[in-house]
């Protein structure tokens, strides 16, 4: 979406705020024996205390309010009533919604009261890389530069990165134009960011697999080599300085 308009700049960043506390309030909420169906019908419950829809349902009839993903599962996990929180596990909550008219996307991988996770040094490259990457973009920077900037960055602490899930446009629709905004240089994008674009960025850092294959439920994806993925995102506005952040209220840098 490129914002015209202060009303459509008013819309946007209600839309982020809004998804941004649903996610925060989401993973405050996670505790060990919850399933993950339950902590999605938590959400779906906070989205109808906020007035807004769940993007998910909206765009592709998604079985979920949220994507909520466990350990090996790298994106788009189906919350279910057979998924039981450990205190060790990888999880990720991906939320996305629409509030009047405006969609808003973000995301944040975290583990459960354990101290000295072996996930803490992916899940902090995943947050760290994503922050650095963002306070990059402006007018007119490259996207491939960006992607190229965040595979580099993964590389040197030791991760690669999925490269068949990407950032994208949003703004009207949960997916616009740009439709590609990869984690690695890709050499015949040509795209360049926009003032007043509104695009959400996400890293997709891992261990080991660098495609992901579809589960049965045609929804699950997981690592095509195995291994584990911690994702970061946020919903931003690209200005022709530091970018705005719409969805800092999930407090995933915290």
């Amino acid at each position: 979406m490129l914002i015209k308009t202060k009303e459509e700049l008013d819309g946007i960043r209600k839309a982020g705020q809004t998804a941004g506390e649903i996610l925060k309030k989401m993973r405050q909420y996670c505790k060990p024996g919850l399933s993950t169906k339950e902590i999605d019908l938590y959400g779906g419950r906070l989205m109808k205390e906020y007035g807004v829809r769940s993007a998910p349902i909206l765009a592709y009839n998604f079985p979920g309010f949220t994507c909520i993903s466990v350990n090996d599962v790298v994106a788009h996990g189906v919350p279910s009533t057979q998924t039981i929180l450990r205190e060790d596990d990888l999880i990720n909550i991906d939320v996305s919604i629409e509030q009047d008219g405006f969609w808003a996307d973000n995301g944040g991988s975290f583990t459960l009261g354990q101290q000295n996770s072996p996930y803490d040094h992916l899940i902090d490259a995943s947050r760290d890389i994503l922050k650095q990457a963002i306070f990059r973009i402006k007018h007119g920077m490259r996207v491939s530069e960006l992607g190229g900037y965040i595979h580099d960055s993964a590389k040197k602490v030791g991760y690669t990165v999925i490269k068949n899930l990407t950032g994208h446009g949003v703004g009207r629709s949960l997916h616009e134009e740009p439709r590609s905004i990869a984690n690695y240089r890709e050499a015949f994008n040509f795209r360049r960011f926009r003032e007043n674009e509104v695009v959400a960025i996400e890293t997709f850092i891992s261990t080991k697999s660098e495609f992901t294959k579809t589960d049965n439920d045609g929804w699950t994806l997981r690592g095509d080599k195995g291994g584990f993925v911690a994702q970061h995102e946020h919903t931003i506005l690209v200005t022709r300085q530091e970018p705005e952040i719409l969805t800092l209220s999930n407090e995933i840098w915290s």
